[in-house]
């Protein structure tokens, strides 16, 4: 896909705003991104991240779709690895109906935590094989399929979740390793990256695509990209607030992380963004550091209108 094809689907990442705030708070600040022009909102997932922070993201989902209806939301990333894929489907399922085609699950392989992972009673290094399985259920089961199933990790004996999924919600697997490109072709509808420079998101689009073709499999083609930027009037001051908030929340130097967050203006997160359009990139998640929520939101919107002038 090139920039000119087609309007990139621009969005925002929601969590903390949309979650710890009122029910008045959270329809007013929904449906300025609604009335902004922005297509989508990102929610987060974390069981106990870091010694507690999280906020499931089904429940997030949920609470984004019932709220204004003018937006898609994707959950990125949903810890599957964590959850039975049984259980999962039946979530999906029931998102699906309420809000048909509007829910994108992204996917990853998580254990940035590794306590988080094993005080849910997973081995941390079983955790790529615990999604591959899951995955292939979640697809069976996505379709109403009567399912029987001895894994390695799962036993399911005549198993479904109906009504089936109509249509069926997006899977977009996140991650950057090896395991992440044959992961996309066996299971995902599309990568969703991050943390990648736009060269390396052109060679991850290449070699799904390459591999899929000689697997004769469709080839995935949803990708999307999510990027920590500051925006503010100076670059200093967007470099300035997207750090503090990267330290807190990675809990490591802001350098190690500089070269792919872009600060600066909405029209130099816009330069920065546009080479991922041309890598392939079809929806692209703005995690914003602005000087307020409502200038986050208007700098997104800034952001979202220059991309699709080209």
């Amino acid at each position: 896909m090139s920039a000119a094809s087609a309007p990139p689907s621009v969005g925002i990442s929601v969590h903390d705003q949309v979650l710890n705030v009122s029910p008045g708070q959270r329809r007013e600040l929904l449906g300025r991104i609604a009335d902004a022009g922005l297509d989508h909102v990102v929610v987060a997932d974390h069981v106990s991240f870091h010694g507690g922070t999280g906020f499931d993201g089904m429940v997030a989902a949920a609470t984004a779709l019932a709220t204004e209806d003018r937006l898609d939301v994707l959950i990125g990333v949903y810890q599957l690895a964590l959850r039975h894929p049984m259980t999962v489907a039946r979530a999906l399922a029931s998102l699906s109906s309420m809000a048909p085609g509007r829910l994108i699950l992204g996917v990853g392989v998580g254990g940035e935590d590794r306590s988080e992972v094993s005080n849910c009673g997973v081995d941390p290094s079983s955790r790529g094989r615990r999604i591959d399985e899951s995955l292939g259920l979640l697809r069976r089961l996505a379709a109403g399929e009567l399912v029987d199933h001895a894994g390695e990790f799962f036993t399911v004996q005549a198993g479904a979740v109906l009504p089936a999924q109509k249509p069926e919600v997006p899977i977009l697997i996140g991650g950057k390793s090896e395991a992440t490109i044959r992961r996309t072709v066996d299971y995902g509808d599309g990568w969703l990256g991050m943390f990648v420079s736009a060269r390396r998101f052109a060679e991850f689009v290449e070699r799904i695509a390459a591999l899929a073709a000689d697997q004769g499999r469709p080839v995935p083609a949803r990708h999307g990209f999510e990027v920590w930027c500051g925006l503010a009037d100076h670059a200093d001051t967007a470099r300035e607030l997207v750090a503090e908030k990267m330290r807190a929340l990675y809990q490591l130097p802001f350098e190690r992380f500089e070269r792919l967050c872009p600060a600066g203006t909405p029209a130099q997160v816009a330069d920065f963004l546009r080479p991922y359009l041309e890598a392939g990139a079809r929806s692209l998640t703005l995690v914003p550091c602005a000087p307020s929520w409502a200038a986050g939101v208007d700098a997104v919107a800034e952001v979202r209108q220059l991309l699709a002038a080209g």
